[in-house]
């Protein structure tokens, strides 16, 4: 490089346990985005739409729980926030696009 400037590469580090912990939050995310498309009464068959719900549903939910200070706790609490988020996105979504 010219002006003695060096190039620095930038590159994520992402271990495998990180790995691990993205890759169960899209299961989670999933999961609960079928679990609230079934109390919510809506279609179950759009699997995009779903999955789409769900991760939004997921990030809502853990959005709302630090909010308020509260957290999930293990895999069950997860789960429950991020159903509980994403109920909240569908009746959102009802209320306001359809």
């Amino acid at each position: 490089m010219t002006g003695g400037q060096e190039r620095k590469d930038i590159s994520l580090d992402i271990s495998g346990e990180s790995m691990i912990s993205i890759i169960i939050s899209l299961i989670i995310g999933v999961v609960s985005g079928f679990i609230a498309a079934s109390l919510m009464k809506i279609d179950n068959s759009n699997l995009w739409f779903n999955c789409a719900l769900g991760l939004a549903g997921s990030i809502v939910g853990g959005m709302i729980g630090g909010l308020l200070q509260i957290g999930p706790n293990g895999l069950f609490g997860n789960i429950l926030f991020s159903v509980a988020g994403a109920c909240l996105v569908i009746w959102l979504y009802r209320k306001f696009v359809k």
